[in-house]
């Protein structure tokens, strides 16, 4: 089951726009992080969930989206997605950004397993411009916006493949499939 839910995970780039995420999904994806381990049990993480339209579209304005494919400005129009969920590191609970790192991982692959069970799929987007982010949220001062993940119903083809002998494992696209090389287990054991 596990190994199903992973295979689903993946990083999508398209959602069928004529599919909400509702509040109470929201609210439970951040429900399950409450059960996540944290360093030194701190929980310095604080989230904040977006589902209507006008402002999921903000924040889409504010990220950068596939790095790698840069001639095909992702996501394309009619293809955004429902929701996003913005992971705060608290500075008050640890007050040096980036020391959440850990957690911050967790907690957002957790979110995106829960919304794989769903039927949803989703995007951690690490490229955004964090002070407009904060500025808009307004989540208070001791609140910084560490990661974004946007959410909502996959609406594209997403192929796991072999990393090629040239060893490349830039995920690339053609006749509108994404494909993604993944190394093979003997070449990842030591």
């Amino acid at each position: 089951m596990l190994e199903e839910l992973l295979k689903r995970n993946r990083s999508y780039r398209a959602y069928d726009e004529s599919v909400r995420v509702s509040e109470a999904e929201l609210k439970h994806l951040v429900d399950l992080t409450r059960f996540i381990a944290s360093g030194n049990n701190r929980q310095p993480l604080k989230y904040h969930i977006s589902f209507e339209r006008a402002e999921t579209e903000t924040l889409l304005s504010m990220t950068k989206w596939a790095a790698a494919l840069p001639e095909l400005a992702l996501p394309r129009p009619g293809e955004h997605p429902a929701a996003f969920i913005v992971i705060l590191q608290d500075l008050s609970v640890n007050p040096k950004l980036g020391a959440a790192d850990k957690d911050v991982g967790i907690a957002a692959q957790t979110i995106l397993l829960g919304a794989a069970e769903q039927g949803l799929g989703g995007l951690m987007i690490g490229n955004f411009r964090r002070q407009e982010v904060k500025e808009f949220l307004k989540p208070g001062e001791k609140l910084e916006p560490v990661l974004l993940i946007a959410l909502g119903k996959p609406s594209e083809q997403i192929c796991l493949t072999a990393v090629p002998e040239s060893g490349k494992t830039d995920y690339y696209r053609e006749n509108g499939v994404h494909y993604v090389p993944k190394r093979a287990l003997e070449d990842i054991l030591v």
